[in-house]
């Protein structure tokens, strides 16, 4: 060949070109209808012999409703659609007259490889039609083609077959009436169990007695269990109905992809669960072991804790009453921190629906929860102002009565009248609360009743009157000792306020009516008019009551202040 000019092997070259994209244009060419595009970028050629180039949306190869293999490039000006229109075109030609037992192969070409069936090529595949980013190459590409075509091409054949057909109907009957058969089993045994289960569970509850009976009819348990009956019917049912049309779809060629497509898809959502699982038991163990060791802490801070409200444990800093509520703030700020410790390790942690979630939690809160945290807040400047106690007898406002709990968002009073207050804490924060139990033991807390007497009554008469009245009521304190004082001299009259110190401060109301009755009598006993509430001018007599004129009718006896303790606290 070294002899031979150059301008002689032109011409041959030249003819060999010529046939090589003859050959290739035979593949590639052809104008159809197009399949589904699902690329929309085109990129430049990259196999300029071919005229290669990525300038139209990419189709895919479906022959016998299954899907083949993806077209992204252009050939010899032919596109991607034009391409899969042709293929089917031949395809169809091929398969006209056949009985089966043909074979697909594949074949390397210039720039291509080829799939071949019975030693014709069909179609080809270039390296533009390949998708680098997933790592897919030429080759692969094509002999997964080739062997779907084959498979493709099989069920064709099966198709055209009367007895195959048949025999996908005799199937597809046979697991229509095990279906329905099953379907009627399930739905008979959904009702026998749904009314004799709850039933008989409500007859069990009936026969017992005590707070767990009541806690089971509360808590409607039976209606809980219907419930989960009836959730355990319908995962039944769609189990059978998702397997029954599985086993239908793939009894006939054309169908049988949509089988595949759903068999592959349970099993595939089933091993993925549990390799989700397999791969997160590493993380759970972790959040396990964070939750173990806040758990650890957690104790331990209770038992401190619950010794330094008990009094077995002395700390300057801490007293017994604060003693409970610091401990459920410590307990919870160390769970707090341990789930969020925790939070990294949990499976699906960093997930976007997970994301979303927590940020729309967090979102919720954060416009909901002002109102609570200023309670909270409330609660523990309460706490630890100690201006509160389980059982104070208190005044917050206008409201009076016995402390019977402080929670961490209101306080509830119990008023003398027996009614149940609940006040927020933040309006007891704002609003001035009066403690009459905090000193009682001690130094006494001192409730005041004033009358007023006039001028001609001298006030040392009027204040052993008082005293006198004081000593006979039962409920009022010998120490300390009662107290009389002139608060003002007004201008017919002077106002004088006794001052006596309660057993029990929340029995003021029934205390203060014997205090009262005890004062009247004192008085009318030593003919001392009360000049209350107004004084005009002397009258004739001393409006006055005299002793024999104490129990006129309708009294009977002695009126003591008991009768009217159902007010009292």
């Amino acid at each position: 060949m070294r002899g031979v000019p150059k301008t002689s092997m032109r011409p041959a070259f030249t003819r060999i070109s010529a046939v090589v994209v003859f050959v290739l244009w035979t593949i590639f060419g052809g104008s159809a209808v197009a399949q589904t595009p699902v690329d929309n970028q085109p990129q430049a050629a990259t196999t300029p012999d071919l005229r290669v180039r990525r300038d139209a949306p990419a189709a895919v190869l479906k022959y016998h409703n299954r899907p083949i293999t993806t077209f992204r490039a252009t050939v010899l000006s032919r596109t991607p659609e034009e391409r899969v229109a042709s293929i089917v075109r031949r395809l169809d030609l091929l398969l006209e007259n056949a009985a089966g037992g043909m074979s697909v192969t594949t074949r390397t070409l210039s720039g291509a490889t080829a799939i071949v069936i019975d030693g014709r090529d069909v179609f080809a595949i270039v390296s533009e039609d390949v998708d680098t980013l997933a790592g897919e190459t030429e080759s692969q590409r094509a002999a997964d083609a080739a062997q779907r075509l084959q498979q493709a091409i099989e069920e064709t054949v099966e198709a055209r077959t009367p007895a195959r057909i048949l025999r996908g109907v005799e199937q597809s009957v046979g697991a229509t009436l095990l279906f329905f058969v099953l379907m009627m089993l399930v739905f008979r045994a959904y009702k026998i169990l749904a009314v004799r289960l709850p039933t008989r569970a409500e007859q069990q509850v009936q026969k017992m007695t005590g707070d767990t009976a009541q806690l089971i009819t509360a808590s409607r348990a039976t209606d809980l269990l219907r419930h989960i009956i009836a959730v355990l019917a319908f995962t039944v049912a769609v189990l059978l109905t998702y397997n029954w049309l599985t086993f239908v779809f793939r009894s006939f060629p054309y169908t049988r992809p949509w089988g595949e497509s759903l068999r592959w898809f349970l099993t595939g959502r089933f091993t993925l669960f549990g390799e989700k699982i397999v791969d997160s038991i590493p993380d759970l163990f972790t959040a396990g072991l964070i939750l173990l060791i806040t758990r650890f802490f957690v104790r331990i801070s209770n038992t401190f804790f619950l010794a330094a409200e008990r009094g077995t444990v002395d700390v300057p800093w801490l007293s017994q009453e604060i003693a409970q509520p610091t401990r459920r703030i410590a307990a919870t700020m160390l769970w707090l921190g341990g789930i969020v410790v925790a939070y990294p390790y949990l499976p699906g942690s960093d997930s976007e629906a997970f994301k979303g979630a927590s940020v729309f939690i967090g979102l919720v809160i954060s416009l909901g929860s002002s109102s609570v945290v200023n309670q909270m807040m409330s609660g523990l400047t309460i706490t630890y102002s100690r201006s509160l106690r389980r059982g104070d007898f208190v005044r917050i406002g206008e409201t009076e009565g016995t402390v019977l709990s402080v929670g961490p968002l209101s306080a509830k009073i119990k008023t003398s009248r027996g009614e149940e207050v609940t006040i927020p804490n933040a309006v007891v924060v704002s609003h001035v609360t009066t403690n009459y139990s905090r000193f009682d033991k001690t130094e006494g807390v001192f409730f005041g009743t004033a009358i007023t007497i006039g001028y001609d009554v001298p006030w040392r008469q009027v204040r052993a009157l008082l005293l006198l009245a004081a000593e006979r009521t039962e409920g009022v304190r010998s120490q300390p000792t009662p107290k009389v004082r002139q608060v003002a001299l007004h201008d017919s009259y002077v106002e004088y306020l006794l001052l006596v110190a309660l057993e029990q401060p929340s029995d003021r109301i029934v205390v203060m009516d014997r205090l009262h009755a005890s004062i009247l009598d004192a008085f009318n006993e030593y003919d001392v008019q009360i000049t209350s509430p107004n004084y005009e001018g002397d009258p004739e007599a001393p409006k006055t009551v005299p002793r024999s004129r104490w129990f006129a009718a309708p009294a009977v006896g002695d009126v003591k202040s008991s009768d009217t303790a159902g007010i009292s606290g």
